[in-house]
């Protein structure tokens, strides 16, 4: 008997009003397993299931391999979640061991090595693959027993490809080989080989685009043999700041831009666009210089409600209102002892504008600071806001509050302070000009011995400093203190021994001090600015 005609005899048997509830009842329990297929409970987020999306256009990293994520993904959709934990359906479905020819003696166990993000000495251990010899905060199939660890992209690598850069098919070695790369000119283990040519080369520089574009540079890069870079010293990469010696780089002949291979191909430095469509002669305006991302003014964020006329005729805005606070904010030049500014948190400094009603207190130059900007820190728009309560920046890792730039899409916050650095410095405590350098190992500030990923570094010297040193303030007050106190990078004196008057505790000569010259006052840059400089407690 047919399907049909069964369908039917039965919906009479059971009567027309039973049968619609067995038919809603079906419906609703084929649309819970639906909704169960798209489902994952993954083992990087256990609080709630990560669900599947198969055409997702964010762009957001992957958690797994830090490769954007367009197309068939998974991720947290819930409102309260801290992030989106954005992952490639491939990257989530990896399964959690794994045997690999690369090392066949025991099982390999997959784990986040952001897992270890607070712990510099595990990070540099185990955020180092076994097989192409670099550092990636990617997922990483491990063996605890010999501390060998593997990338997830060197493990899926295929048995042969064709490559950019090697005109054959190369094939894939998976025993321990110590070999010299013939494309970069480094050591590696486990190449990919041409029997042809007796060509060995890493799969890391099998996989170099020979054109790609990065977010720090306007024009796209090309993979130019080093030996045809005419600079007089040594290349120094724009991307890192230290010398190229590699045989091959990315090289724009037009800007005479240079980066290492493996910089521009870092997915917080490429700049992820269709290069087919990507006409040089579009390419000359900056994304700084869009209209539409930097702003010098915008209602949203701040509206003029008075204004005056100066003695050289030019208009001031005396009274406005601006979104961080609930009240009008007025200008006045009368400084409030030991104040900070509510957006940038530093001390104040006139012109400002204040709320007597709530000592709220925002420096002209911050309430004209636009909507919307651009930084290299990060690859989309970040957007203006306010937060009263504490968060970390994720630049320079202080815990920060007030005006910040966030982006949507990934959740990551910036302190105002940091995005407001240019990519090149000029201070005092260094005779060079420093360079923004973000690279994937820890680089140690030449001022307080800290380690970052994001620094400035003098292509010169080895001169590095850390965004926490970088903001420093230059002028600062303590306390009741009449005097202000400055910014010192040498001892303040030939004595030879040295200690901090706050805290009486012995000072490295090394280090930069606050001084009080008035009163030959030296103090611990800490003890002067606390904890957490960079937050503003409510009065």
């Amino acid at each position: 008997m047919g399907t049909v005609k069964w369908r039917e005899l039965e919906r009479m048997r059971m009567g027309t009003v039973r049968w619609r509830e067995l038919e809603r009842m079906r419906d609703r329990q084929t649309q819970r397993a639906e909704k169960k297929s798209m489902e994952l409970q993954h083992w990087r987020h256990w609080e709630h299931p990560l669900v599947f999306n198969e055409d997702e256009r964010s762009g957001r990293r992957c958690y797994g391999c830090r490769e954007p994520v367009f197309g068939p993904s998974y991720s947290c959709i819930e409102s309260n979640c801290d992030d989106y934990y954005d992952h490639h359906k491939s990257c989530a479905e990896l399964p959690l061991g794994l045997h690999h020819p690369s090392h066949p003696n025991h099982p390999l166990i997959l784990f986040d090595i952001q897992r270890y993000f607070d712990d510099d000495e595990e990070y540099e251990k185990f955020s180092k693959c076994d097989v192409c010899g670099e550092r990636s905060s990617e997922y990483s199939y491990c063996c605890y027993r010999c501390k060998f660890n593997i990338h997830i992209r060197c493990s899926s690598l295929s048995l042969t490809i064709q490559t950019e850069v090697h005109d054959h098919q190369l094939t894939r070695f998976w025993k321990l080989l110590k070999f010299t790369c013939d494309f970069c000119g480094k050591e590696g283990n486990l190449p990919y080989l041409c029997a042809r040519c007796d060509f060995a080369i890493h799969s890391r520089c099998a996989a170099c685009p020979r054109i790609l574009k990065v977010d720090r540079h306007n024009h796209p890069l090309h993979l130019t043999p080093s030996l045809e870079v005419h600079q007089s010293d040594s290349p120094i990469c724009l991307l890192c700041v230290r010398k190229v010696d590699t045989l091959c780089l990315y090289y724009c002949s037009r800007c005479d831009f240079v980066a290492h291979l493996y910089c521009a191909m870092l997915p917080h430095n490429r700049e992820y666009i269709n290069l087919q469509e990507l006409k040089e002669e579009q390419s000359t305006e900056s994304k700084s210089e869009d209209p539409e991302l930097h702003q010098s003014f915008d209602s949203e964020i701040c509206k003029v409600k008075k204004t005056t006329v100066g003695e050289d005729g030019t208009e001031i805005a005396t009274e406005i209102k601006h979104f961080s606070h609930k009240h009008d904010l007025k200008l006045t030049d009368e400084i409030p002892n030991n104040t900070k500014c509510n957006g940038c948190v530093q001390y104040i400094l006139s012109p400002f504008y204040s709320c007597t009603l709530c000592s709220f207190f925002l420096h002209k130059s911050c309430s004209k600071l636009p909507k919307i900007k651009r930084h290299p820190f990060h690859s989309h728009p970040l957007t203006l806001s306010y937060q009263q309560t504490s968060f970390f920046c994720n630049a320079c890792g202080q815990r920060c509050n007030g005006l910040k730039y966030n982006c949507k899409k990934c959740k990551y916050n910036y302190n105002v302070q940091c995005i407001l650095l240019s990519n090149t410095l000029t201070l005092a405590c260094h005779e060079h000009r420093l360079y923004l350098s973000i690279t994937n190992s820890l680089q140690k500030c030449s001022s307080c011995n800290s380690e970052n990923y994001f620094v400035f570094r003098c292509s010169t010297c080895e001169f590095v400093l850390d965004l926490k040193c970088a903001t420093l303030p230059q002028a600062t007050w303590y306390n009741q203190h009449e005097h202000l106190f400055n910014l010192r990078y040498t001892p303040e004196d030939d004595s030879g021994e040295y200690y901090c008057d706050i805290c009486e505790e012995e000072r490295d000569p090394k280090q930069w001090f606050y001084y009080c010259a008035e009163c030959s006052f030296p103090a611990h840059r800490d003890c002067i600015l606390g904890k957490n400089p960079n937050v503003k407690q409510r009065i």
